[in-house]
């Protein structure tokens, strides 16, 4: 580590002397991308930092930027920092309420919004903000009309720095070289799973060391490229477009929109790639559709190399050894299938790709690296600037998250509670010392709140559940609902699900659909449907779900540990679970405990024996109205394995 390269805008400025002519940033607008190199960004970062002092921003404080990605909002957060503020980015889908909650417990004195929809959320809340001075908005349609007291434009702001550079330049230069290795870089606010989000504070030295670790990990350079897509208040997205991107000084792509995201990622090519399970899992439902609608020839010879792939590809990616015919037939595979796959997804190009989050299929791991994809697994969380383990080349499975990463120490607890330290452990939950000194002790240990072992032989780590959730059933059995969740998910026709169990004789689940999956399913077999509600309960879909059910029961039936964990009874719910209904986080992670309260009768139908319940659920609209839907469930048995009260019955 060179001394002066303690703060993401000493790495700028160095990435203006090393690699000044080339892109830093392209955005597509309108259909055409536009591109910044790494000059013309520090001089746009600047320009905007020289703008916050005239408003007069002080060295610690907050800064809120609300959002999609952009360029602009990538450089605001630079700019705050530059000018010795500390950037606070929030999910751009979030409620006003919960920007609310976020602006006032953050004290933020500026905030940095995207366009109207995200100006309105701030205003519809200010009475609550008093300690909130101005607003600037980066896209001004629909504003002309509002009161500009305390709104001004992005690029005003710019402008008013460049005329006032004079004025201002020596003091943003003292700022900026002020910035110390472990002064705050960043405060991400947790996804609150279960309660209040908590303001997680990382420094310079947790960001440009995990950055500087696992860039090298994966032997990321200068020429490679990212979609910046994911959600900006996402510690990933923070590594992986800013610590990352100026720690090697790769360029950053931004889509249009999120409805031009498939589209945008075919143009770009990226070589590097990160999207959570889901998203790998929606790109392969979108080609098993297609291919049912496809021709009966080219359909056989997809399930041919497919077949193919899966057998050898992962070998062949692994550089494990495979007979020539083998090799020859998947060359041709490349040429006739994979390769236009690979165009048609947009990873071409892709040298090193992760998935994390959530546990993925093994179907869709293996499907992806069968083309030659080279996907791998990361584990991480907010307050280890993302990486705790990571897959090494070669060394990649399904079932595993990896070994520690560069700099990472892990141990597990007698009660099987995963812990780490490393260079990137956070500082501190801001304004929650008590919190703090619960999650990380004073040699710096931090508990994931994750249950985990270690393998002897390969040393990877396997995650089981969240150690919270991990419980007894009635009898005494192992109860651990994360582990049956995501091994339910791994269809495409399901979206969601969540498993009960914990100190009762059984496990009950609800379950979602897939809407684009299961609504092309009714569309080719003829079915019409009027809703989700309608499709959700239609006879066949029940009868399918059950299927995946039975088949789910079966794997788990093989791990004598989580054997109690087969699914008896369930529910497939009438609506999908949602964060703005507060059933899910904003990186729709469960919450189970409000789950546990909102649909309290639906579980109680689930232990009684019902067949159905009738049931009124509140919703939350797009324009923030709520109503009710109501419902009428069909409660579905499931086919257990080593039950021996149904095997008495039959």
């Amino acid at each position: 580590m060179t001394e002066a390269l303690v703060s993401i805008p000493a790495l700028l400025a160095r990435n203006v002397a090393q690699f000044g002519g080339k892109p830093a940033y392209r955005e597509k607008e309108f259909g055409i991308w536009q591109s910044w190199t790494w000059t013309e960004a520090a001089e746009e970062i600047e320009a905007l930092a020289l703008g916050l002092l005239d408003l007069g921003i002080a060295p610690g404080d907050y800064v809120a930027l609300l959002g999609r990605n952009r360029p602009a909002m990538y450089w605001g957060l630079v700019a705050v920092q530059m000018a010795g503020g500390v950037p606070v980015p929030l999910y751009h889908d979030a409620a006003a309420e919960e920007i609310a909650y976020a602006l006032d417990h953050c004290g933020a004195r500026f905030a940095i919004a995207g366009d109207q929809e995200q100006v309105d959320k701030i205003q519809d809340v200010l009475d609550r903000l008093p300690g909130l001075e101005h607003t600037i908005y980066l896209d001004a349609r629909g504003l002309r009309k509002y009161d500009h007291a305390a709104l001004t434009a992005y690029t005003d702001v710019q402008n008013a720095g460049r005329s006032w550079r004079e004025r201002f330049g020596d003091e943003l230069q003292r700022r900026r070289d002020g910035l110390g290795y472990d002064d705050t870089c960043v405060m991400l606010y947790t996804s609150g799973t279960t309660g209040r989000p908590k303001g997680v504070v990382l420094s310079n030295r947790n960001i440009i060391e995990t950055s500087k670790n696992s860039s090298e990990f994966d032997h990321l350079r200068p020429g490679d490229e990212i979609l910046a897509y994911l959600p900006m208040a996402w510690v990933g997205d923070f590594i992986f477009s800013v610590g990352q991107a100026y720690w090697t000084g790769f360029c950053v792509n931004c889509p249009e929109s999120e409805d031009t995201m498939m589209t945008d990622l075919r143009e770009i090519g990226p070589t590097y790639y990160f999207a959570p399970p889901r998203v790998f899992e929606t790109q392969l439902t979108h080609t098993m559709i297609r291919m049912e609608d496809a021709g009966r020839i080219k359909k056989a010879l997809f399930d041919h190399f497919m077949a193919h792939a899966r057998k050898v590809g992962p070998d062949i990616l692994d550089g494990r050894p495979v007979g020539g015919w083998e090799t020859l037939k998947y060359r041709m595979g490349e040429a006739l299938v994979y390769g236009p796959l690979k165009n048609t997804l947009g990873l071409s190009r892709v040298r090193v790709g992760y998935t994390a989050g959530e546990a993925i299929g093994p179907e869709i791991f293996d499907f992806y690296r069968g083309l030659g994809i080279n996907l791998k697994q990361l584990y991480g969380q907010t307050e280890a600037s993302v990486f705790i383990t990571q897959q090494p080349d070669h060394e990649v499975r399904s079932d595993t998250v990896g070994v520690p990463s560069p700099g990472v120490e892990i141990r597990i607890d007698d009660s099987g509670e995963v812990f780490y330290r490393s260079p990137g452990t956070f500082v501190e939950y801001y304004k929650n010392p008590d919190s703090t000194a619960s999650t990380k002790d004073a040699e710096g240990w931090v508990a994931t709140g994750d249950a985990g072992f270690i393998e002897k032989d390969s040393g990877h780590l396997r995650i089981i559940d969240r150690a919270k959730d991990v419980g007894k059933m009635a009898d005494g059995r192992l109860f651990a609902p994360k582990y049956v969740e995501n091994k339910l998910k791994f269809f495409p026709n399901i979206l969601e699900a969540v498993v009960f169990g914990a100190d009762r004789e059984m496990c009950c689940a609800f379950v979602n659909i897939d809407l684009t999956a299961v609504g092309n399913w009714a569309e080719r077999n003829n079915i019409a449907y009027g809703s989700y509600q309608e499709l959700s309960q239609h006879p066949r879909v029940l009868e399918t779900i059950r299927g995946h059910v039975a088949q789910v029961n079966r794997s788990v039936a093989e791990d004598e540990m989580l054997s109690g964990c087969q699914v008896h009874r369930f529910v497939v719910l009438h609506k999908e679970l949602d964060a703005d209904d507060g059933e899910l986080t904003r990186t729709r992670k469960v919450r189970r405990r409000i789950i546990e309260e909102k649909y309290a009768d639906i579980i109680a139908a689930l232990y009684s024996g019902q067949d159905e319940i009738a049931t009124e659920t509140e919703v939350t609209y797009e324009d923030g109205r709520k109503g009710k839907i109501r419902a009428t469930l069909k409660i579905q048995e499931a086919e257990v394995v080593g039950d021996s009260q149904r095997m008495a019955a039959e």
